[in-house]
């Protein structure tokens, strides 16, 4: 290799011969090049090394980077106006497709539920475990009622899906209390959790987010909804739309719904969904749902309005479907 750059150099001293004679300095430069490269060769053959390579000089990178294709650009987020103070769509590929105050944490509501039903699968506990609803179950924050007296049994998989399709919160009260540890040794692991799936800005306050101390970004919600439909149970659950359990002996069936109206919309084709309300949290939705053949994650959050959320998904819907021609802000 010290041959080669030592031919190299005296090629380049043969180059400049005529030039040499006008200027003697311009003869030595060609004659240290040499020097220099059979150097460099010989130290690199002794080390093992590869020999250094003279890389061409080319035009920043960054200026003739060819840039990904945004699918959504021909879509005026100008013409969608929303409800909710906290929005955000993103398609399977991560791209923003809208986004609105997606940065601030704000109380997420019974949107908890998703993350205490990924703790509860994670620990793979015994589905058909027989469990009871105690006194310590009742909601004792905002004293909600409940069909699930004391007393009422049921199965850990059927109080997983009344948390998640009907966001019953004794169910998801319950599953936290037979965690082994109990309800704070669940709390911490809802937090592990959420630390596992990059929930950076979101901390969880207990099962069943009728605190208001469960708290996350816009953009925190769309990466629980992403591992939330990694679940089978969770898509199937959160987008039953009724379902029927016998809690109490002897007695009849008790008919529980789905929170989310959307799903008996035939307009929709929704894959996950939850809903959640609470005085500070407003109105919540998370979905993921496939508009115009693209399946999305949408998430809603502080929405006035019972029905708020559901018309901001609406018009979401069709301000895609449309190419944003001028029916987006229209209720639907």
């Amino acid at each position: 290799m010290s041959f080669l750059c030592i031919a190299i150099g005296m090629r380049l001293v043969q180059s400049s011969h005529l030039s040499s004679l006008m200027d003697p300095w311009t003869m030595k430069k060609p004659l240290l090049l040499c020097c220099l490269m059979a150097s460099i060769c010989t130290g690199s053959a002794l080390s093992g090394e590869k020999p250094l390579q003279l890389a061409a000089i080319k035009p920043d990178s960054r200026s003739g980077q060819a840039e990904t294709p945004n699918p959504w650009k021909s879509l005026n987020p100008q013409q969608l106006r929303l409800a909710s103070e906290s929005a955000l769509v993103v398609d399977s590929k991560g791209n923003e497709v809208y986004a609105k105050q997606i940065d601030e944490p704000q109380p997420i509501a019974s949107i908890t539920k998703l993350m205490t039903a990924m703790v509860v699968l994670d620990a793979a506990q015994a589905a058909d475990e027989r469990i009871t609803i105690a006194r310590d179950d009742r909601d004792l924050i905002r004293y909600s009622g409940s069909r699930l007296q004391p007393g009422a049994t049921l199965t850990r998989d059927q109080l997983l899906r009344l948390a998640l399709m009907a966001s019953e919160n004794r169910a998801a009260n319950a599953l936290a209390r037979t965690w082994p540890g109990g309800r704070e040794a669940f709390v911490k692991a809802m937090n592990k959790k959420a630390r596992t799936i990059g929930m950076t800005s979101s901390r969880f306050a207990d099962p069943a987010g009728l605190d208001s101390g469960n708290v996350a970004t816009a953009r925190d919600m769309v990466k629980m909804v992403r591992a939330a439909q990694k679940y089978p149970l969770i898509r199937e659950a959160t987008t039953t739309a009724t379902m029927s359990v016998y809690p109490y002996k002897g007695k009849g069936e008790l008919r529980f719904n789905n929170t989310n109206r959307l799903l008996k919309n035939a307009a929709w084709k929704i894959h996950l969904s939850k809903t959640g309300y609470i005085n500070e949290a407003g109105r919540c939705l998370v979905m993921q749902a496939s508009i115009a053949d693209q399946p999305l994650i949408i998430v809603l959050l502080n929405s006035f309005g019972k029905l708020t959320p559901f018309g901001d998904s609406n018009r979401i819907r069709k301000w895609i479907e449309s190419g944003d021609r001028g029916v987006a802000g229209k209720s639907g």
